[in-house]
């Protein structure tokens, strides 16, 4: 195996290139350096688990190509207002009960205004009460928005980076890619841990996979959840009809993950109901050690609960909390 495809000074960044070396090795060796990667800083058999909630559904004035909260799509999704404080805990106390340990929370705005946050707020101190770690993502923030959120005890803010810089414009046009840097750097600025990742299987190339991977590798410091999402394809969104990733691209792309950003939770996100049991056991032995979990994301169907568990216990596998962190070094 190559050892020169790592950086040789771990304060250098990663190149593409470096990056897309990795993505070409031979499977075996891709894996066994991913699993180097992930043992050295992870218990390989624990997994995290998240529950994903929609606190606010549709409408959003953005044009993402895969987003069928899109109200320039025609995906059949309604808007909804904002959830009452009472759901939002319901479902954080049925996610805890079946084992999650961090609640995300997704409301579909393009920028949220101050007063929109204020129920959010409330959400958030709900869910911490209950010993649950918190999550938000609801699109780009203002000045001091994170530092009120973080104040709340919020304790990760998603914001992905979706795809490489040079096929961003391919997938939206609403926004660009520093705005999206602009919320990173305010989140970290307010003291908050990052949740970012990105979406695979929209048309880009794998030179471009690379790109995204570069990207999220560079980020200083590296983000501390790292969702990667396999496209759902909505009828009505513009990418439906995207010819499908194969599946060991997918894994690939896990793998180079976690090589590249070897002290982040690797989240399998998105696509995982299409995926199989095979496919998503390769992608822990890639290195993914993170988990949706639950029936639903946002507005797309995710494998039940019931399911995951199995599966889990079929690869001899746990939660975390169960017996511990699931962290080394």
């Amino acid at each position: 195996m190559n050892q020169m495809i790592l950086p040789t000074d771990p304060h250098s960044t990663w190149s593409v290139a470096q990056v897309e070396a990795l993505f070409s090795l031979p499977f075996n060796d891709l894996m066994y350096r991913a699993q180097e990667a992930h043992r050295a800083h992870f218990d390989p058999n624990v997994v995290q688990l998240s529950t994903l909630l929609s606190i606010k559904t549709g409408g959003c004035p953005e044009d993402c190509g895969y987003c069928p909260q899109s109200a320039r799509h025609h995906a059949g999704v309604e808007s909804e207002g904002m959830l009452k404080l009472e759901e939002v805990i319901a479902a954080a106390e049925a996610a805890k009960a079946t084992g999650a340990t961090r609640f995300c929370m997704g409301a579909a705005w393009r920028s949220p205004k101050d007063r929109e946050l204020e129920p959010v707020f409330e959400m958030v101190k709900a869910v911490k009460a209950l010993g649950m770690e918190t999550c938000l993502t609801a699109g780009m923030l203002r000045e001091g928005q994170a530092q009120k959120l973080r104040d709340v005890g919020l304790d990760y803010y998603n914001h992905n980076l979706d795809t490489a810089p040079e096929f961003y414009g391919e997938v939206i046009s609403t926004r660009d890619y520093q705005d999206r840097l602009d919320t990173l750097g305010r989140v970290r600025d307010a003291g908050m841990h990052v949740c970012c990742g990105g979406i695979v299987g929209m048309g880009e190339s794998r030179s471009q996979r690379a790109g995204l991977i570069t990207q999220l590798a560079n980020l200083d410091p590296q983000p501390e959840s790292v969702p990667i999402n396999m496209l759902v394809q909505v009828e009505g969104t513009p990418l439906y009809g995207t010819d499908a990733l194969d599946p060991l691209e997918f894994v690939r792309t896990i793998a180079v993950a976690r090589i590249t950003l070897p002290k982040s939770f690797v989240r399998l996100s998105a696509g995982r109901q299409e995926m199989g049991e095979a496919i998503q056991a390769l992608c822990f032995l890639a290195g993914a050690n993170s988990i949706f979990y639950g029936d639903k994301l946002l507005t797309t169907g995710n494998p039940e609960a019931s399911r995951d568990m199995a599966l889990l216990e079929k690869l001899g596998m746990r939660p975390m909390g169960e017996d511990g962190p699931g962290l080394r070094g």
